[in-house]
């Protein structure tokens, strides 16, 4: 796995952008687009995955990093749940659910094996000696 200068760089960080506009405009349409509450609930936690990536990356350690990583993966199952509840409510169509909790699944995927690797690696930051 290579060693990042960015958050935009790495690559679980992107498909969870992606993910997270995905569910934006899914959001947008009518009936979802009134209930309020559960529009903001799985866009927050959409938007916690890339976010908590973004700022775990931010804190210069791998512990660090790896444990913000394990939150986004706690965020991507909770919008995974969320996508299920939309499907039940007729908010969007089976092949729509199937498609958006498959990228989230593929994230979660991607932030184990980047968890692993940070908790493998013997480069463990600025904030952390050996």
């Amino acid at each position: 796995m290579p060693n990042f200068t960015r958050f935009e760089d790495i690559r679980v960080w992107q498909q969870a952008r992606e993910l997270c506009k995905e569910i934006h405009n899914l959001t947008n349409r009518e009936p979802w687009s009134k209930d309020y509450r559960f529009k903001s609930q799985i866009e927050s936690s959409s938007g916690s995955i890339m976010d908590n990536i973004a700022e775990g990356f931010g804190r210069g350690g791998n512990k660090e990093f790896a444990n913000f990583c394990r939150i986004s993966k706690g965020s991507s199952a909770e919008c995974r749940s969320q996508i299920i509840r939309a499907l039940d409510k007729n908010y969007i169509s089976r092949e729509e659910c199937t498609k958006v909790y498959q990228a989230a699944d593929k994230i979660e995927g991607g932030l184990k094996k980047l968890i692993d690797h940070l908790n493998s690696s013997d480069r463990k930051g600025p904030n952390y000696k050996k």
